[in-house]
């Protein structure tokens, strides 16, 4: 249960951006800037919780010396099994698994350049079907009936919470659906490597070098101007510092320690709490008008969320009954 909850509050963090986002859109900042600073305090937050961990884990180690020979051997050697010794590779490929964060984040919030909000979110929820699309094409497995059923609860919830059912307009510029489509892609990635690249590492390192990835491509595709001109010393700093913390800290953290625990295909449907959350926030924050039909679609989509987990629930109080 506790690496449910961590993969659903890391994509419930997700649903704060747009909100966020938004009003820096409307004090002028431009998709270089409020990525670029999202991404580095997250850097900054990550790699402060990975020198922690790491003087813990020093403190830890030398209490235990202190204990004995023997404590101080048993504790080196669960340390190294846990943490095995990060090489230049590694680093590497942790960099590399971590770009998909930023590709995202530049592609969902270029969409929104062009297409509404509601429509950028409902192409950004196309993961949930993606990531179970490629989970089952890699394990050569056919997503079972509950899997698919719960998949038609989440896209028929999006398309109403989303308020897309009552959109007048039904032409949209086709740049701005290529851009939503291809985050739902790299957010799919992002999950899968999340699982995937060295999972035996501690969270904390994991995040740290696959935040750092992101943040060096953002650098390079957007020079960081902000960093010298004074711009960062405004509210950009703020904004900034609230997209790092619950676009680039909060969730890969999270999802590192769950996603290996419960698979992808199942973070993927976690991954659909982000979209009541924006609802919410846009109706609180932002001041829009949310409908009855949108708050109904929200309702589908979180009980689309928790059907898995019922069902599995019941299944495994039925065995314990036989």
């Amino acid at each position: 249960m506790k690496y449910l909850l961590s993969v659903l509050i890391g994509a419930s963090s997700y649903g704060i951006l747009s909100t966020i986002v938004v009003l820096a859109y409307g004090q002028g900042y431009q998709l270089g800037e409020v990525v670029g600073t999202q991404l580095l305090t997250g850097c900054i937050l990550a790699w402060l919780l990975a020198m922690y961990t790491a003087w813990k884990e020093r403190s830890k180690g030398k209490r235990l010396g202190a204990a004995g020979p023997v404590a101080g051997s048993e504790q080196s050697e669960a340390t190294a099994a846990h943490s095995p010794k990060l090489t230049w590779k590694h680093r590497l490929l942790l960099m590399l698994a971590g770009m998909p964060t930023a590709i995202t984040g530049l592609l969902y919030y270029q969409s929104l350049r062009y297409i509404p909000a509601s429509l950028a979110i409902v192409l950004l929820f196309q993961f949930t079907w993606i990531s179970v699309l490629i989970q089952a094409v890699s394990k050569r497995q056919r997503p079972n009936g509950i899997m698919l059923f719960t998949l038609v609860l989440l896209l028929g919830g999006t398309l109403l919470a989303a308020g897309l059912m009552e959109q007048k307009e039904t032409s949209f510029p086709a740049i701005g659906i290529a851009l939503g489509l291809l985050s739902a892609v790299s957010y799919t990635l992002f999950i899968l490597f999340s699982g995937k690249a060295m999972p035996s590492v501690h969270p904390a390192y994991r995040s740290a070098w696959m935040i750092t990835g992101g943040l060096v491509l953002v650098f390079i595709l957007f020079p960081p101007y902000f960093l010298f001109n004074g711009l960062l010393w405004s509210q950009l700093l703020l904004f900034g510092f609230l997209l790092g913390l619950f676009g680039a800290f909060i969730p890969p953290v999270l999802f590192a320690v769950g996603v290996p625990h419960i698979g992808e295909g199942m973070a993927g449907i976690l991954g659909a709490a982000e979209l009541p959350v924006a609802v919410l926030l846009s109706s609180f924050v932002l001041r829009e008008h949310v409908t009855m039909l949108q708050w109904g679609g929200v309702i589908v989509v979180l009980l689309g969320v928790m059907l898995p987990e019922l069902y599995k629930m019941r299944a495994r109080t039925a065995r314990r009954l036989t």
